[in-house]
């Protein structure tokens, strides 16, 4: 049994495949997935596919990448989140890669995320990308520890990554772990306990290799839990075994 932990199946890409989506899911043994919203706008799509399907889970959230949308407030968010079906707050945080410029609008973002995970009682999913030390801080002084969460698609360094995981938050990697390229990333990979690890797609993008260049999909995790695997040298079943129930016991609203 597998779980992909971040997949935006509501994007264009997988929309109109979803039944082949879900095939491929089952013929994987992948058993769940967490439908990530982005921004507000989408949240509906999101929330429609998690009460549509009993194995998709869904979030609420504003993705720094978005600078445009309308600025969101903690009671949206809470409100948002007290849906049954969504177990999580984001996907947030610091993306230092594509947005430049003045970037408090980001921050105060990311911290109005935060109190609405602390209000909520919902674990976070950050995104962070080149924003390291401040993704950290403001974890720090906003109090993410009561919640805890996810560092999802992961491409920190190990520092960041003993960093967040001293926050109580997991550590996911995506389809990068099983390019050729990334070492370092690998490196990081062999370190984390497995009880501290998830798996993710961050679909449609990032497919893994063999598949890497093509439309990403939740069934395609298994390959990272293959890599994860064979970069710990230990067996396929104890990675599946640990990544899902580490989502289960993250993602309290979450039922196996």
């Amino acid at each position: 049994m597998l779980v992909d932990s971040h997949c935006h199946i509501n994007f264009p890409e997988l929309a109109d495949k979803l039944d082949q989506t879900l095939a491929l899911m089952r013929e994987n043994q992948v058993t769940h997935a967490l439908c990530v919203s982005v921004t507000l706008e989408d949240y509906p799509q999101v929330r429609e596919l998690a009460e549509r399907y009993g194995n998709i889970y869904a979030s609420v959230g504003v993705h720094p990448d978005y600078p445009d949308v309308p600025v969101v407030t903690e009671k949206e968010l809470v409100g948002h989140a007290a849906h049954p079906r969504v177990i999580a707050i984001g996907e947030t945080g610091l993306d230092y890669y594509r947005i430049k410029g003045e970037l408090e609008w980001q921050r105060d973002r990311f911290r109005t995320h935060i109190r609405a995970a602390r209000s909520s009682g919902k674990p976070l999913i950050i995104h962070m990308r080149e924003a390291g030390p401040d993704t950290l801080r403001i974890l720090k002084e906003e109090g993410a520890r009561e919640v805890g969460g996810v560092m999802h698609c992961f491409t920190g360094t190990w520092d960041e990554a003993r960093a967040a995981m001293d926050l109580d938050f997991r550590i996911s990697f995506s389809g990068i772990v099983t390019f050729k390229n990334a070492l370092a990333l690998k490196d990081v990979a062999r370190q984390v306990p497995l009880e501290r690890l998830l798996i993710e797609t961050d679909s449609p993008y990032l497919a893994p290799v063999p598949f890497r260049g093509k439309t990403n999909q939740p069934g395609l995790v298994k390959h990272v839990a293959e890599e994860i695997a064979r970069l710990k040298g230990v067996s396929f079943n104890e990675v599946a075994q640990a990544t899902t129930r580490n989502f289960f016991e993250l993602f309290r609203g979450a039922r196996p």
